[in-house]
């Protein structure tokens, strides 16, 4: 009521009610806060900040120095959604630092130094549907069953990492991923790879890269290859362009994903001691 005991106007009330909300945050330093957020970004923070509001929602720590998560501090923000930490020092072990993140939807953690992924990583976070670890060149092992509680989980990029192998049944039982990010890794083309390779041809997951390739040209296997690296001259439709040069596990061939001409890719397996780099782009565009 007004002083004068008449109601006040409604829009006075919203104002007012706005200006408590935004008054009551108290703001980490260096960092600007909107209701339910916190942004942080390019701050040059050595640690996560401090006296951050327990009812944040969405909580950007992009581009600064941060080398560790504090497990027991992120437990405290239990309604999390929105987490940004790309463009950090993170690194080693992450295991059970998201534990009490079980709201979280959306977490990137490109550009830092990641070494492994194990079930215990992500293993809380039941609500995620968007990851990103891509651009982690120290990234070389994803656990089997590293992905096995994200069953939300939609976007996952593993981009540009250290990975050169990637168990099939980590993303093929991701019953409602739609988008995995693979490009330029060292992926090596062996048996085991053989099967994961067979799953990106079958599956309805949208792989980065092949939006601009209308045909795939293979050329004739050659006949002293192994049955797994013949396999991959087999597949009508493979979305090679997706992974990136690709490695085969043998000392007599090389094998080479070129992308320089439109609407087509061109996999050759040759021998490296008898053809060179410049020879085979110049084969590929005459082709």
């Amino acid at each position: 009521m007004s002083p004068l005991g008449a109601p006040w106007p409604l829009s006075l009330v919203i104002l007012l009610g706005m200006g408590v909300a935004s008054e009551r945050i108290d703001c980490p330093s260096r960092c600007s806060c909107r209701y339910l957020g916190v942004n942080c970004t390019g701050q040059q923070l050595q640690e996560f900040p401090a006296a951050i509001p327990l009812d944040t929602r969405q909580l950007i720590l992009a581009a600064n120095n941060v080398s560790y998560l504090p497990a027991v501090e992120l437990s405290f923000l239990a309604d999390l959604v929105y987490l940004d930490c790309r463009k950090n020092l993170l690194g080693d072990d992450l295991d059970f630092t998201f534990i009490g993140l079980a709201k979280l939807v959306y977490l990137d953690l490109s550009f830092n130094n990641l070494t492994q992924v194990t079930f215990s990583t992500f293993s809380h976070l039941l609500s995620l549907v968007v990851l990103k670890i891509a651009d982690n060149p120290n990234l070389v092992a994803i656990e089997k069953d590293a992905f096995a509680n994200n069953t939300w989980l939609r976007h996952l990029d593993v981009s540009r990492t250290g990975l050169t192998f990637l168990d099939t049944s980590t993303v093929q039982d991701l019953p409602n991923l739609r988008f995995l990010g693979l490009s330029d890794n060292l992926w090596h083309c062996n048996c085991s790879f053989l099967d994961f390779i067979t799953w990106m041809t079958e599956s309805n997951v949208r792989f980065p890269g092949e939006d601009c390739v209308n045909r795939t040209s293979l050329l004739p296997a050659p006949a002293d290859l192994c049955g797994t690296e013949r396999a991959l001259f087999s597949f009508p439709k493979l979305r090679l362009v997706a992974l990136g040069p690709l490695h085969v596990d043998r000392g007599s061939h090389l094998l080479v994903v070129h992308k320089t001409w439109i609407g087509a890719v061109g996999l050759h397996a040759l021998h490296p001691q008898r053809v060179t780099l410049p020879r085979v782009l110049r084969t590929v565009r005459e082709a």
